[in-house]
């Protein structure tokens, strides 16, 4: 007798509407959670790797993503020239810019 009556569900006009919405919210925090989390710092991060290149100027000493520090000597719009010793200059593409080194004891013996 009990199986029959929950099979039949609820009433109608009794809060069932606001039952379906209840079920929705927890993959809406969910989302927002990862929005948050996730997905906005990345946003943010990319954002600010791409003023930098953007702003990249002749004399900035820089690192890339490979780990190589340098002082740039050449700009262009896809690649940069990379003085990485003297007188040893190498092409590195210009999104592998990693980011704008400070100068320490070891890059200038």
């Amino acid at each position: 007798m009990i199986d029959i009556a929950y099979a039949m569900g609820p009433p109608s006009g009794q809060g069932g509407d606001a039952n379906t919405y209840l079920q929705f919210l927890p993959m809406v925090l969910i989302f927002a959670i990862f929005y948050f989390l996730l997905i906005r710092p990345q946003q943010k991060k990319a954002k600010d790797h791409t003023n930098l290149l953007k702003n990249l100027k002749k004399g900035d000493s820089v690192i890339t993503q490979g780990g190589l520090y340098g002082k740039i000597t050449a700009l262009g719009e896809r690649v940069v020239g990379l003085e990485i010793a003297k007188n040893v200059i190498v092409q590195v593409s210009r999104p592998h810019i990693a980011g704008i080194a400070a100068p320490t004891e070891e890059q200038n013996p």
